[in-house]
């Protein structure tokens, strides 16, 4: 497995923008792809996107996910990264990212094995 450390959250106004990092040891990056997921106060962890290695594609859990949030990844710095722009109170939640994707789904959390210890993001209307 690798160890996934998250940073960069904090408390954004409405409209504003804000850049997750997510920094990669233990190997470099994990097997399959990388991923992001939040969890709001009371509700479950919900998946966000995915960026698979194999054929570079990014899965989104929605269009307002792809329209709003853009993944990025520093190889030299083993670091991925998730933008997100023109934030909602909706987005307010704990942001995780996970790696070392297993067989399954890519939306379940079950089918990911490393996870980061997550960073708040708290946005203000």
């Amino acid at each position: 497995q690798v160890q996934l450390v998250e940073s960069g959250g904090g408390l954004v106004q409405a409209g504003g923008s804000l850049t997750l990092s997510c920094v990669v040891s233990g190997r470099a990056f994990s097997n399959s792809g990388m991923g992001w997921f939040r969890q709001a106060p009371g509700k479950e962890r919900e998946f966000l996107l995915a960026r698979i290695w194999s054929d570079g594609r990014t899965v989104y859990r929605d269009s307002s996910v792809k329209d709003r949030f853009i993944f990025s990844r520093d190889n030299a710095k083993n670091t991925v990264y998730l933008q997100m722009n023109n934030l909602k109170p909706e987005d307010t939640a704990v942001y995780y990212c996970a790696g070392d994707l297993s067989r399954g789904p890519l939306q379940s959390e079950t089918s990911w094995s490393s996870w980061g210890q997550g960073t708040q993001v708290t946005v203000s209307s």
